[in-house]
């Protein structure tokens, strides 16, 4: 199947319009709870999904309530991931293009996404992994590929090739040698599910750190909002501005998240882990960073990666047909756009004081 190319989108030079950030009803049912503890907070870390996880949470039955989130994003884990053998991914990929029965969860999350894939043009693709492994950026063990290996991982690259059955839960790679990933979303969506959770426990301030992904409940327990950072893409540390935000995700994807450098031509070229599904090569949009704000993790997650992608322009003229985020954007030349629902929640940090607003509409 031919590779297609992304549609060329024109764009006006502004930008993006205001969101009211809002919190979600919780899905899950509310639990019965043990004994109420103290009000006071607790803590838990751990790894999963290739990422450390930290959530913190406050009230009465908070340390139940982190350990049946925990719970929840290991179940996730176990149907979602495309390296453990026996998820509902890893069966798709290895079916040789047969239909594979998935979990009505996996089927409507890979739809949702399949989705952000056709909306944003393939700037989002849940079949470039193949290409994402051959680097080597799961295991540590770092190539550079060829011309030929690259085009030629490029050929089995097509979101549309995948076929979803949400009536009978069944999943489809029409190429055998296509391979799926739901990495740009499952962390998006597990921390959702689990704020969604801790709701359920009565809980009305959490702050659930998932690697990139930062998940609000509530405001603290004094009421005043979170303050979480963006950070600085250009250095270890430090960070270019801090949000204030309560009840909402924050998402950030950059190219200062995974990468390794080689030296090609007496120059040091840095390869990342976001690569442009156009090419096969790690997206060169002039962003560093892009960070996403909504009431919607799974949507932060796929549109922080897609964005990244697109570039400042194109994700402009996105944001202006689809809405239902902020953002915070970062050049390649150290420049700060934030868009204008932003404004009151956003503090720049030193030597990032110059912040461009981005306007509801160009004039």
């Amino acid at each position: 199947m031919p590779m297609k190319k992304k549609q060329a989108l024109k764009c006006a030079p502004a930008l993006l319009a205001l969101l009211v950030l809002c919190g979600c009803t919780a899905q899950a049912n509310t639990p019965t709870l043990s004994p109420p503890e103290a009000s006071e907070p607790h803590e838990t870390a751990f790894f999963a999904m290739d990422t450390l996880m930290q959530m913190k949470a406050y009230g009465a039955h908070a340390a139940d309530g982190l350990q049946a989130a925990e719970a929840e994003i290991y179940r996730l884990e176990q149907i979602f991931s495309h390296t453990l053998e026996e998820s509902d991914i890893s069966a798709v990929n290895a079916a040789g293009g047969a239909p594979v029965t998935v979990s009505e969860e996996t089927a409507s999350l890979t739809a949702r996404a399949l989705d952000i894939c056709a909306t944003t043009d393939g700037a989002l693709d849940l079949t470039v992994y193949p290409l994402v492994a051959a680097y080597g950026f799961p295991t540590g063990n770092y190539t550079v590929l060829s011309a030929e290996e690259r085009l030629d991982l490029l050929a089995s690259v097509d979101y549309e090739a995948v076929t979803v059955d949400a009536s009978a839960s069944t999943m489809t790679l029409e190429q055998p040698d296509m391979g799926l990933s739901l990495g740009s979303v499952a962390k998006g969506y597990a921390s959702q599910q689990a704020a969604d959770l801790l709701r359920g426990y009565g809980i009305d301030s959490a702050l659930l750190t998932l690697g990139g992904n930062i998940q609000a409940v509530g405001a603290k327990p004094d009421g005043s909002p979170w303050k979480v950072a963006v950070q600085d893409p250009f250095t270890d540390s430090g960070y270019v501005g801090v949000l204030s935000v309560t009840d909402c995700a924050v998402i950030t994807s950059g190219g200062y998240q995974r990468f390794f450098d080689v030296e090609e031509d007496g120059k040091t070229v840095r390869y990342h882990h976001i690569l442009d599904p156009d090419t096969g090569l790690p997206a060169d949009s002039g962003l560093s960073s892009v960070t996403i704000v909504t009431d919607d993790g799974f949507l932060g997650d796929a549109l922080s990666t897609s964005l990244f992608v697109m570039g400042l322009d194109e994700a402009t003229e996105y944001w202006r047909a689809q809405g239902g985020f902020e953002a915070v954007f970062v050049t390649d030349d150290g420049a700060v756009y934030i868009t204008e629902g932003l404004c009151a929640l956003y503090e720049p940090s030193e030597g990032f004081e110059q912040v461009q607003t981005i306007a509801m509409q160009s004039y």
